[in-house]
């Protein structure tokens, strides 16, 4: 069973080397693997209409989060979100 809990903000470290909050929004199943969303906590504080940036993460056994590697994995999981989301409307 995972320990990420939807709503859990935790920091990531972006591209410039600058720690991100971000907020878990939800996990998802896909093919037997768990994986987490999060948006940037700074993002989602803002509640405009604008697209906001989403970021998935594989979960493991410990309930640690790792980077999803390959775009095709990525694409997976975006395709599985979005299906769900079309279904939850």
């Amino acid at each position: 069973m995972s320990k990420i809990e939807i709503g859990e903000i935790l920091l990531l470290e972006g591209e410039d080397g600058q720690d991100q909050e971000i907020e878990i929004l939800g996990t998802l199943d896909v093919d037997g693997a768990e994986y987490a969303v999060a948006g940037l906590v700074e993002e989602i504080k803002r509640e405009t209409d604008e697209d906001m940036e989403i970021f998935f993460f594989r979960v493991d056994d410990e309930g640690e989060l790792h980077e999803i590697e390959s775009d095709e994995e990525f694409q997976k999981v975006a395709s599985v979100l979005e299906n769900n989301l079309k279904h939850d409307h």
